[in-house]
């Protein structure tokens, strides 16, 4: 399991939108490129951080000024990177490698092709990003069904 080393600013972000949400966080990403804050909740706590009909993240979007994602941690290093393409369906992950040189490489469905990479690849990088501070996971790529 890698140490997550959190920044003075990633630990004042995760208090404050634990105190907006009431869900449990273990990692926050500043992801300056894409303008947002993404946020891994502690498992189970995905509806207290969205909250009824998207309330408690609005709330904490509006206090924190920026776009914010949350992904539901899982110990479990394929369900976290499914967790990671919410809400495209990846249909398999495969792992390739070891240690630090460890690969996923993960299929979804055409129709939700689009959904997993992400507009300028934003949803990509999450996974890429979070995949590799969570379970040691170098880099994640998406594979094409070859039929």
């Amino acid at each position: 399991m890698p140490e997550v080393i959190l920044t003075e600013d990633c630990m004042r972000l995760i208090s404050q939108f634990e105190r907006l949400t009431g869900a449990g966080s273990r990692d926050c990403v500043i992801d300056e490129r894409n303008n947002r804050l993404i946020f891994v909740v502690n498992p189970g706590e995905m509806g207290l951080a969205i909250g009824r009909q998207g309330s408690s993240i609005k709330k904490a979007m509006d206090v924190m000024g920026k776009k914010i994602e949350v992904v539901e941690y899982s110990p479990d290093p394929e369900q976290f990177i499914r967790n990671c393409f919410l809400p495209a369906k990846v249909t398999a992950v495969d792992f390739d490698g070891e240690g630090d040189s460890r690969v996923a490489h993960i299929q979804v469905s055409d129709e939700d092709r689009g959904i997993a990479i992400g507009k300028e690849g934003k949803n990509i990088f999450k996974a890429k990003k979070l995949a590799q501070r969570q379970h040691d996971v170098s880099d994640v790529l998406l594979v094409t069904d070859v039929e």
